[in-house]
Parts: C-alpha cells; sequence; structure tokens
C-alpha cells in the first residue's frame, strides 16, 4: 500500500495558517480517487524535529509532503501592495538562511537546515518518490533534496494561504486519479489560474522521471487463476479464488483463500478474523465511517489494539502465515474492511 505522509508545524510564535483546512482539502481530494484503496494518508501535527525523524522511519512514504511556515533569505516584510492574507512565511527579525520551520519542544519556530534536511531525505531516496515544501522560500531546500529524492517541489517565494491550498487541492486531485507527478504538478498550478488567483509561477518543480505515478488508475493487482484439490476452477462473484482447498466455505459459502492443513489452522484465522470484528465495532463509536479520513484512523487504531493485545497478535500472525491477508477479508464485514486489510499487509511485513 502506498502511503502519503502530511506533516504541518504552525509554531505559536508565527502567524496563524489555514493548514486544518489544507489538510482537509487533501483527504477530500484524495477519497474521491478510484484507487482509494491502494493508498493510505498519513498526517502529523505540530511537528518537531524528533516527529519529523520518527514519522519517516514508522511510515517510510511515498509521498511527503509539508505545509507550514517558510523563512525567506531576505529580511522582507509585507508591504501595502502584498495581499493581506496569512502566508506560509514568518518575517525574520535578522537575515538568515532560508528553509521550512517546524516547532521546538516549547512550541516555538526552529528553522531547519537546508544541509541537515538533504541529509535526512538522503537516507530514504530509496522509499520516497516525491517531497512537497508547501512553504514559503522553499525552492533551495527542495532543489537540494533533488540530488537524492527523483521529484521535488518548492516555493520560489512567499505564497499566500489561499494559493498553496488551491495548489495542493489541483495536484492531489489529480495524484488520486493516477496522473503522473509532472500532471499532477500542472493541475496544482492551473487549480491557482482557475481560481483567479494570484501565484501560479510560485510553485517550482523538479522531476527526473516524467512518466512517474504514484499508482496507476484501476492498478489493483488480479492474481492469477488458481485450481483446487480436484484440478477445477472455483469461480465466485466474477472471480476465481487462489488456494489449496478441501471443501471448506465460510459463512457465506465461498470458498476460503488460502493454503490449510489443518482444522486448528482453519480455526485459528476465523477466530482471529472475529475478534478484529469486535474491534472494528468497538471503533465504529468513537471514529466515522462515512469518510475517507474516518476509515484511515480505523485502521490504524485497529494495528495498535493488536500490537497492545500480544495474544492476539502472535494468533494473527500465525493465521497471517498459514493463510493470508486476503483470507481475513472475507470474514470481515465493515465498511472500513479494506483500509484494514491494507493496514494488516504492512504490519505483517514489518513483523518479518
Amino acid at each position: 500500500m502506498k502511503k502519503i505522509l502530511i506533516l504541518s508545524a504552525n509554531p505559536k510564535n508565527t502567524n496563524k495558517l489555514r493548514l486544518d483546512e489544507e489538510v482537509r482539502e487533501i483527504q477530500s481530494a484524495l477519497e474521491r480517487s478510484r484507487s482509494r484503496e491502494e493508498f493510505q494518508v498519513i498526517t502529523k501535527w505540530a511537528i518537531r524535529i524528533n516527529d519529523l525523524r520518527r514519522a519517516l522511519l514508522d511510515e517510510e512514504p511515498q509521498i511527503v509532503h509539508f505545509s507550514g511556515h517558510g523563512v525567506g533569505t531576505e529580511n522582507t516584510e509585507l508591504n501595502n501592495n502584498q495581499e493581506k492574507t496569512s502566508q506560509h512565511q514568518i518575517v525574520p527579525k535578522y537575515s538568515q538562511p532560508s528553509g521550512i520551520v517546524l516547532e521546538d519542544d516549547f512550541g516555538q519556530r526552529q528553522l531547519v537546515s537546508t544541509k541537515a534536511l538533504t541529509e535526512l531525505f538522503e537516507l530514504f531516496k530509496d522509499k520516497v518518490e516525491c517531497i512537497l515544501l508547501n512553504a514559503c522560500y522553499s525552492e533551495n531546500q527542495s532543489q537540494a533534496i533533488y540530488q537524492y529524492i527523483d521529484c521535488v517541489i518548492g516555493m520560489n517565494r512567499a505564497i499566500p494561504d489561499n494559493t498553496a491550498i488551491k495548489f495542493s487541492v489541483g495536484f492531489y486531485d489529480a495524484i488520486g486519479a493516477g496522473r503522473t507527478y509532472a500532471d499532477a504538478f500542472k493541475f496544482g498550478c492551473n487549480n491557482i489560474d482557475l481560481n483567479n488567483i494570484p501565484g501560479d509561477l510560485i510553485p517550482a518543480m523538479k522531476n527526473r522521471n516524467q512518466s512517474k505515478s504514484l499508482f496507476l488508475p484501476n492498478s489493483k493487482e488480479h492474481k492469477p487463476n488458481m485450481t483446487g484439490d480436484n484440478n477445477d476452477n472455483k469461480r465466485i462473484q466474477g472471480g476465481y479464488i487462489q488456494g489449496n482447498f478441501s471443501g471448506t466455505y465460510n459463512n457465506s459459502g465461498n470458498y476460503i483463500e488460502g493454503n490449510y492443513n489443518t482444522a486448528t489452522e482453519k480455526q485459528n484465522l476465523a477466530e482471529s478474523a472475529a475478534e478484529i470484528q469486535k474491534l472494528l465495532e468497538q471503533l465504529d463509536k468513537t471514529y466515522s465511517t462515512d469518510t475517507f479520513s474516518g476509515k484511515v484512523q480505523i485502521a490504524n487504531e485497529t494495528i495498535k489494539l493488536i500490537e497492545n493485545n500480544p495474544t492476539l497478535a502472535q494468533r494473527v500472525l500465525s493465521a497471517l502465515k498459514t493463510g493470508s491477508v486476503k483470507a481475513f477479508e472475507q470474514f470481515l464485514s465493515h465498511p472500513a474492511a479494506s483500509f484494514v486489510i491494507g493496514a494488516l499487509e504492512d504490519w505483517q511485513q514489518t513483523k518479518g
């Protein structure tokens, strides 16, 4: 499953930005995607230095999006000819290096040096595909990062809040539709222009692979047809079911995908899935099942609950090893089931 990591920071001693609106608009754009079950959106707020590193290590995302303030190289202040709305820029008292601003342990601004940020992303060059620094004066840092990351986007000057949001909406509309990163950048700039607001030339992109995209629309991998014990294909609801079976059906009368050798393994699978189903029903009371973000939260919380229960975690891992992640899906009846399946796949990989 592909991952999009959204990092936000609005330190106490900086102008307030509409970061929550930007994140909401991004999630709304991605929720429209026909491939929405193939990626996960992770949001992190009030990011500090340690939070940045840990989020990259924990999530290993393909897209990293930063939204917040940036510092310019010169002591520039807003004049009467500039837009009065909040900008993704803070006004430094003295001349200082340019770049994005995170929070320190006290919630105050902390500038991230270009050298340190570049060296950090070098350590993730085999995972990260695209970095979007949606902050003022971030172009210099994005260009430095480009030596390790194939696609980077920064802002060549101060960018008003509304302009930054409109760019994000156009960019992620295109990403969700399976368009290339290069096309998504153009959609973002065009959305600024379509809304008749200034700044369509502020975003700046450097990209090595013009044909690279997060995923292709409707690109779900279809597994090859498999034969059962009697060498006859079992077809259910328009798809062949993978595995080696001896006539075991689930409650719906369908064959269960997987390769099971004992009744104990089958029972373990059923019991593990039943416990996950109970967790999902409990989480329904806290999170919405009608929105993309709600389903993502349910999936993330399900994994946390499993990990906090060593007995259940061991049982689920055992079931995954003897069967398959997809086998769980046939037992789960929940709007977020596909999100949970994706989270289980990622979780299983971390456990080796």
